[in-house]
């Protein structure tokens, strides 16, 4: 396996980073993502999580319930037209699909963005909360109980969105992550 440079020097790494560090103190870091090929199991890549052409990973679920709450952190980049970035640690289930990829994680971003922007006793919180959850352009979920992570993006000119980034959580004996990215560039970023 060899490791993915392209993808360490993008946003999405690191909101990646900066979540590790929120939720996963004192654990061994990646020092990069390692590249896998469609239909490989080496190295730790493998179920749940599989490779879904340009759209990157994906990670297939046991179970979804709705209701349960997991932590989040939101990120700014910019002044003028800011982007958001927000990690989410806590059951994948919470999300609420069986299949979880780019566009099932930013759907569930946004709306855990709006509900963190929205002000029920401000009317005028909603236009603020909108624009916010419009702006998610990252996401980094961390699902530390069935050791899994996954990182999504939106492709800044075509607006498309893939995840580049599986994350493998090591048990709490080995406090190690591993990062894996797909063998051809999902999208890139320059």
């Amino acid at each position: 396996m060899e490791f993915a440079p392209d993808v360490t020097g993008r946003p999405i790494w690191r909101l990646l980073l900066r979540g590790l560090g929120v939720y996963l103190p004192g654990w061994e870091m990646p020092a990069g993502a390692l590249r896998v090929r469609p239909g490989t199991a080496a190295g730790g890549f493998g179920p749940p999580a599989y490779l879904d052409g340009d759209a990157g990973f994906g990670v297939q679920i046991p179970g979804r319930r709705r209701g349960l709450e997991p932590d989040r952190e939101i990120y700014v980049r910019g002044r003028e037209n800011p982007s958001f970035g927000i990690v989410v640690a806590g059951p994948a289930a919470a999300i609420g699909s069986r299949v979880v990829d780019a566009g099932a994680l930013m759907r569930f971003a946004r709306r855990l963005t709006f509900e963190e922007l929205f002000d029920t006793g401000d009317a005028d919180s909603v236009p603020y909360a909108v624009r916010g959850a419009r702006a998610v352009e990252n996401v980094v979920f961390l699902d530390r109980a069935a050791g899994i992570g996954l990182c999504a993006e939106v492709d800044p000119l075509t607006r498309t969105a893939a995840c580049p980034l599986y994350v493998r959580i090591g048990d709490p004996a080995q406090r190690t992550v591993r990062a894996y990215a797909p063998a051809q560039a999902v999208r890139s970023h320059s």
